[in-house]
């Protein structure tokens, strides 16, 4: 790969003019932080503002769990987005049904796989686990939508089961598997390995759904993309469950800036969106959060501001500038 700005200081795989996509999830698993909830008329806001920022996926929520819900994502769908809205369902035809009734361009299919989460949330065993994965999926397919199959708790799955559960949804033509590190335990060197068999399996769109548990979700979210993943789930801010999922700007940053990988984002509107998201959440962004914090671009020390005065690319990337993501 040839250096961007004169010197190699990374080793990556080359993934120059790759295309990977950027699946938003702000408006369902960025929703279930603690202390946020949005009206309807806030996720219109925010769903708008995404299709602005060129998200190919925005998941507007799981139309199932109450009326409130479906008719919020109903709306999004009837919006008029260029994006792909995109309607959560367990493997159960009522959830699938709503989601199709509430128009959504994609379904979003999921089915516990680990062993404890297995054990003490569904209940199923390990075939109709499959079979009812594989209903759901066909039942997808023929209404015409497409549809993403996730494995939820993926990275504390049987290696055995995980394949088999994925060749299964293949023989039914889903579009798309999502591997998820639903508690965030991952670590990159490892996630790579994991999401690498399963590219190597399989003939699907790969999808990943990374936690920040341990402060890797973006971390373990471009080692996926690095090992054959062309689909990237995020939040704006990283919002989400406990420690919140993969900072759709660190993400979308990360892969144009280092690995020189293409997506569909148009990065003068990441600030923009941060902060109207700040704004309706009520979740502030701290001042050092890369790329969208006030600090992001600012240096106090006298050696720092002294080479960034005499050449920027002394203490700044220099392929990643505060004009890019949207700094005024």
């Amino acid at each position: 790969m040839k250096p961007l700005w004169g010197i190699v200081f990374y080793d990556v795989h080359s993934l120059v003019n790759e295309k990977v996509r950027i699946f938003d999830t702000t408006l369902r698993d960025g929703e279930q932080t603690p202390g946020v909830s949005l009206t309807t008329d806030e996720k219109i806001q925010i769903a708008r503002q995404l299709d602005k920022l060129g998200v190919n996926v925005i998941e507007a929520g799981f139309p199932v769990s109450s009326k409130g819900e479906f008719d919020s994502v109903r709306q999004i769908a009837r919006s008029g987005l260029q994006a792909q809205v995109c309607g959560l369902s367990r493997i159960v035809k009522k959830d699938a049904q709503a989601c199709l009734d509430a128009d959504v361009d994609l379904v979003h299919v999921f089915s516990p796989t680990s062993d404890i989460q297995i054990a003490h949330t569904i209940k199923m065993s390990h075939d109709e686990i499959v079979e009812g994965a594989m209903r759901t999926v066909e039942l997808v397919k023929d209404n015409g939508r497409t549809c993403l199959f996730s494995a939820m708790d993926a990275t504390r799955t049987s290696p055995e089961f995980l394949h088999r559960i994925f060749k299964a949804v293949e023989e039914v033509h889903c579009d798309i598997i999502n591997i998820p590190d639903t508690v965030g335990v991952a670590v990159p060197s490892s996630f790579y390995r994991l999401v690498k068999d399963i590219c190597d399996d399989v003939h699907m769109v790969v999808d990943v759904h990374c936690h920040n548990d341990f402060g890797l979700a973006v971390a373990n979210s471009l080692a996926a993309v690095e090992a054959g993943a062309r689909e990237v789930q995020v939040c704006v801010n990283g919002l989400g469950e406990r420690a919140g999922n993969a900072n759709l700007a660190e993400v979308v940053m990360g892969l144009h800036s280092i690995y020189n990988a293409k997506t569909s984002i148009k990065t003068e509107y990441l600030v923009e969106t941060a902060r109207m998201v700040e704004r309706l959440t009520k979740v502030k962004i701290p001042i050092t959060a890369p790329i969208v914090g006030e600090n992001a671009f600012s240096h106090e020390s006298g050696i720092h501001s002294h080479g960034i005065i005499e050449n920027s690319k002394t203490f700044e990337p220099g392929i990643m500038t505060p004009e890019m993501v949207g700094h005024k």
